[in-house]
This record gives C-alpha cells, sequence and structure tokens, in this order.
C-alpha cells in the first residue's frame, strides 16, 4: 500500500467515524453506533500516522554529477554517483 493511499484511506475512516459518532441521531438496539464511529476515527488516526512514517522512510535517491578537469590529457571527465539514506546508516 503507497503511503498516500493510507492517508487518504485514514482520512475516509475518521470521518466517517465522526459522522457516526457526531451526525447520527439513530438508536440501534444491536449496535452502538456512537462506539462504532469512535472506533474508525481511532483506526483512521492510526493508519494516518502509519502512512506518514512510511511517506518519510521512502527510498530517496540523489544524483550528483560532477564535470573534472583530467591533469595528464586536458580532457573534461564527467563522473556520477547516487547515495540513498541508508547509503548514509551504513546499511
Amino acid at each position: 500500500m503507497e503511503p498516500r493511499m493510507s492517508i487518504g484511506a485514514g482520512i475516509v475512516l475518521f470521518v466517517l467515524g465522526a459522522i457516526l459518532a457526531f451526525a447520527l441521531n439513530v438508536q440501534v438496539d444491536w449496535v452502538n453506533l456512537d462506539l462504532v464511529g469512535y472506533i474508525l476515527m481511532g483506526a483512521g488516526v492510526v493508519i494516518v500516522l502509519i502512512g506518514i512514517v512510511l511517506l518519510s522512510r521512502r527510498r530517496r535517491s540523489d544524483v550528483v554529477q560532477r564535470t573534472t578537469v583530467d591533469p595528464v590529457s586536458n580532457e573534461r571527465v564527467t563522473r556520477q554517483s547516487s547515495s540513498t539514506p541508508d547509503d548514509a546508516a551504513g546499511l
């Protein structure tokens, strides 16, 4: 699941829970809609937080391109290197 997808799903769950808990005035004998709403809101918050954590841990790579002059042949030399956050941690 992509982080954006989980953030959106968490927001939807939170909104549905808020509607059940605060906007509906219906009494049902077999289920407490207020409790279901609070559970959905809690699940929505947890899913949004997990999505934010996954979004911040997503692998990103930086490409650095350096151009230097070779002292022997007097030609331009271009070197590219890429790194990820895991490279800095030594993983």
